[in-house]
């Protein structure tokens, strides 16, 4: 059997999960990562996406909206701003997360005229946020 690493997944709501795990794939600001037992420390923060882990029991898919990954040689925790198990997201979840990314979209339109980054970083969230729909189907 393959070494386990513990895993903590906790938004503002709960704590999701909590499991010894084989491998946990994180949705990273920069990119996808696989996090194992032994893996270097590393903080990244987190993009809309689908977080998923293997271990001893089968496995397990979160839809995450952000936050951050702590992992460390001896566990990765996750801290989400949202996060819901990907098999209870709902249509009608999907759909006010992305009318939330949409206005959030205009608002940084209308605040920041002529400033790219902002805009850049909103209409980002909204790309993100329908690519996680269409990834899982709803």
């Amino acid at each position: 059997m393959a070494d386990t690493t513990q895993f903590d997944l906790v938004s503002p709501e709960r704590r999701l999960a909590s499991a010894a795990v084989t491998s946990v794939q994180i949705p990273g600001a920069d990119g996808d990562m696989t996090a194992m037992a032994g893996h270097a420390p590393t903080i990244t923060t987190l993009r809309p996406g689908v977080l998923s882990t293997e271990g001893p029991d089968g496995t397990s898919e979160y839809v995450v909206t952000g936050g951050f990954a702590e992992i460390t040689a001896a566990g990765v925790t996750v801290l989400a701003e949202r996060a819901m198990p990907k098999a209870e997201v709902t249509a009608d979840d999907m759909a006010a997360l992305v009318k939330e990314a949409e206005e959030a979209l205009a608002h940084a339109k209308e605040t920041f005229v002529n400033e790219p980054g902002p805009v850049d970083d909103a209409a980002k969230l909204l790309a993100d946020m329908v690519a996680v729909g269409d990834h899982i189907r709803v």
